[in-house]
Order: C-alpha cells, then sequence, then structure tokens
C-alpha cells in the first residue's frame, strides 16, 4: 500500500503526522500543497478542506485532520508507541492535555496570521490582541511543564506526541512569526526545542513558508 501525506510547508498540524510517520518507519510519498489556492486537492478527501489528509490507494477511507490521523496511527501501528499505555494512564492524559494547549495555540496563532494579511485599515486590533493572549498563554503553560519535565522529553522520558506537538508549534513560530521573543523569555524550552529539532525525523520536517495565489480575506 502506498501512502501520500497532502500537507503544506508550513503547517504545524502536518508536522506532526510528518514526524509520527517517521517515527514509526512507515514509508510514504509526501504532496505538498497551498490549501487556500484553488488548485488544493484536498476537499476530494477532506470535507472540511483542511490539512493534512493520509491518502491510500487501496480503497481505505482517507484520514484528515492531524489528532485523529495521530491516533489513527497509534491504533494501526502501535509500535513504536509515541503515547504513554493505559497503564500509565496519568502521563497519557498528561501528553493529551499538552496536545490540546499546542492545537490552541496554532488555532490562534493561524487565526492572527489571516488577520494579518488583511489590508491594514480592515484589521481589527482586538481580534488580534485577543489571539495573541491564547497564545502567551499557552506558552507559558508549555513554559512549566519543559520546566517540570526530567530528561530530554516532556513525558517517561521518551519521545512521545506531546513533544512533536510543542516542537512542531515552536517551529511554526520561528517561520511565520519570527519577531516573537519566547526563546529569550523561555530560555529553558529554548534548549529543550534546539535538542529536539536536531532529531532526523525533527530536522527533515523544518517548516518553511508558503505563498499564496489566491487571496486570503
Amino acid at each position: 500500500m502506498v501512502w501520500q501525506l497532502i500537507s503544506a510547508t508550513p503547517s504545524p498540524y502536518a508536522r506532526k503526522v510528518r514526524i509520527a510517520l517517521q517515527e514509526k518507519n512507515l514509508p510514504f510519498e509526501l504532496k505538498t500543497e497551498v490549501p487556500w489556492d484553488n488548485t488544493t486537492q484536498t476537499p476530494q478527501f477532506n470535507p472540511l478542506e483542511k490539512l493534512p489528509v493520509l491518502v491510500f490507494n487501496d480503497g481505505t477511507p482517507a484520514v484528515y485532520e492531524s489528532h485523529f490521523i495521530l491516533e489513527w496511527l497509534e491504533a494501526k501501528y502501535p509500535e513504536p508507541s509515541l503515547l504513554p499505555s493505559t497503564e500509565h494512564l496519568d502521563d497519557r492524559l498528561l501528553v493529551k492535555q499538552i496536545e490540546v494547549v499546542v492545537d490552541g495555540i496554532c488555532d490562534a496563532l493561524v487565526l492572527a496570521f489571516f488577520e494579518g494579511q488583511r489590508d491594514e485599515d480592515k484589521r481589527s486590533k482586538p481580534w488580534t490582541d485577543r489571539q495573541m493572549r491564547k497564545v502567551e498563554g499557552g506558552l507559558r503553560a508549555l513554559s512549566t511543564w519543559v520546566e517540570q519535565s526530567k530528561g530530554d522529553f516532556l513525558v517517561q522520558n521518551r519521545l512521545t506526541y506531546a513533544d512533536i506537538a510543542v516542537c512542531s508549534v515552536l517551529g511554526f513560530m520561528n517561520v511565520r512569526w519570527p519577531q516573537h521573543n519566547w526563546k529569550e523569555q523561555y530560555p529553558h524550552m529554548a534548549n529543550y526545542f534546539k535538542s529536539l529539532d536536531e532529531r532526523p525525523s525533527f530536522a527533515s520536517t523544518r517548516p518553511s513558508p508558503q505563498k499564496f495565489s489566491d487571496p486570503v480575506v
């Protein structure tokens, strides 16, 4: 079975899946799209028209939305595991809680980014400020978890979806929000990120910006 992952190069959501696939040694072909452009094939596979989408050529229905794709991968291909077992329920729930915070940061950053694409006289500063307050609160929470962790990883001192999620959103900020001073604010988290970002599956999936050919607003 040949797998194809439809992805956008800066997307932290897609990067999580790309890292997980590599860590689980699952081969796939990467198809890069700009999901906003009218040339995207995403609507053929995901009714919500969002990336990433994991597509199969054997009649298996496509799997979409990064959180569900990760759940699907863990259920179908549990080894090596990237999620604590149910025997370690508190650790498992902590990983999921960290994922929730990361996804919230990602959502807020994307909304703020698109607001910034509007004509300057049409932008809403209160709207942008509200999104960035969510980002700042989320970063504080992530920093606390990093400082409380033991070793190089957030949970059980081994790579889990929590580490993959955190590094994906921080990498996204490096691309779309390079002016943000999170590294100076949270030096311990910056060191944690730098260390993990050298891991092969992380290094090979570093994000890069994309340009839109269609208007975004």
